[in-house]
């Protein structure tokens, strides 16, 4: 398991580089061996890349200040904690919505 994640290592950590490093990341990542941490990673990353666009497309109707400085922390604590866990080679979900990502995006990589 040790190699798989020191294999998935650097494909994990692009799919956290805005939306085109998904799909960098999957392009990495296909393969006859898709690696079980790069695409556990891949669907945590584009999960928040969708949240991101979906958010910010209903937010920016409100044009309020306020609620987009909240959307941008609330991503950018996740984002962080997602990149996180990819660098030091672990696979947790995100909070709040890591499990659902998964379960959602499960035939992604």
């Amino acid at each position: 398991m040790n190699h798989d994640i020191e294999k998935g290592k650097i494909a994990a950590i692009t799919s956290y580089i805005l939306i085109i490093g998904v799909f960098i990341a999957m392009s990495m990542n296909s393969g006859e061996e898709k690696n079980t941490f790069a695409s556990f990673h891949i669907r945590q990353a584009l999960g928040l890349s969708l949240i991101f666009i979906s958010l910010g497309l209903i937010i920016s109707n409100f044009d309020s200040l306020m609620i987009s400085i909240s959307m941008w922390i609330f991503l950018s604590v996740l984002w962080t904690y997602g990149i996180f866990s990819a660098i030091n080679g672990e696979t947790k979900p995100i909070p709040l919505l890591g499990n659902y990502f998964q379960k959602w995006l499960a035939n992604i990589s």
